[in-house]
């Protein structure tokens, strides 16, 4: 059974703010939770309405119902399960090869789609400004299907890092060298701006390399690509030509 404490505590770890305030978060569903409990990740409680992952401590497990679930889940229909973490304090920044830079992503999904990108081409390192969503944004959690595991993530001022790298940096906007055209290196910033404004007028001077994804359509008057979909194309044309 789920007390009213801990409906009041997950209930809050919806926000952004009490995540912060308790070091807590959480994710739904067997497969990312089990990925979670397979990492660093530290367990703080888990909640199941089935008899399940025994090699939990049962002082850290609690059976729950159906109904009990709905009341602390995200989710608007919820899976068997909901696992509360530590977390965890931000590792060093990985300055080499390549690293993917998010200037004021905004979307849950979009971030966690970009996690999952970046974990099946070896991305290792996420920058993210501080306007960015937040990585433990339950729908970003969720998105992510495991990769928050595997994918060093950093949320600083990211002018500042940018004007200070020695790596080559690679922004990507509408007018930009072709990128099936282009020699891409093996070691440089990659960065992805917001969804609804690109990259912003302060980030793109720090930028030495402008790339764009050509349009193909015959009418050309597609506006833009959704930045995950984007994001997939350039990680893909770097990795292929390193």
């Amino acid at each position: 059974m789920v007390s009213k404490n801990q409906i009041k505590l997950i209930s809050s770890l919806h926000q952004k703010k009490h995540r912060f305030a308790n070091q807590l978060f959480f994710a739904e569903g067997v497969k990312v939770i089990q990925e979670l409990l397979q990492s660093n990740f530290e367990l703080e409680h888990l909640f199941t309405t089935l008899n399940d992952f025994e090699e939990v401590k049962t002082s850290k497990r609690t059976l729950i119902n159906d109904q009990e679930l709905k009341k602390i889940s995200a989710l608007s229909t919820p899976n068997t399960c909901l696992a509360v973490f530590k977390m965890p304090a931000e590792n060093e920044i990985i300055d080499s090869d390549l690293i993917l830079a998010l200037d004021d992503i905004r979307d849950p999904g979009n971030l966690g789609t970009i996690l999952r990108l970046c974990d099946w081409f070896g991305i290792k390192q996420i920058i993210c400004s501080k306007e960015t969503v937040d990585i433990f944004n339950p729908k970003v959690v969720q998105a992510t299907m495991g990769s928050i595991t595997r994918v060093n993530v950093n949320y600083l001022d990211l002018n500042d890092f940018l004007s200070k790298t020695q790596l080559p940096v690679f922004g990507t906007f509408m007018n930009g060298d072709n990128i099936y055209q282009s020699d891409l290196p093996q070691n440089g910033i990659i960065i992805m701006g917001n969804e609804a404004n690109g990259i912003s007028s302060e980030i793109e001077k720090t930028v030495t390399t402008r790339l764009t994804i050509p349009r193909f359509g015959e009418l050309q008057k597609t506006e833009s690509l959704n930045v995950a979909t984007a994001t997939a194309i350039i990680l893909s044309e770097f990795k292929r030509k390193s």
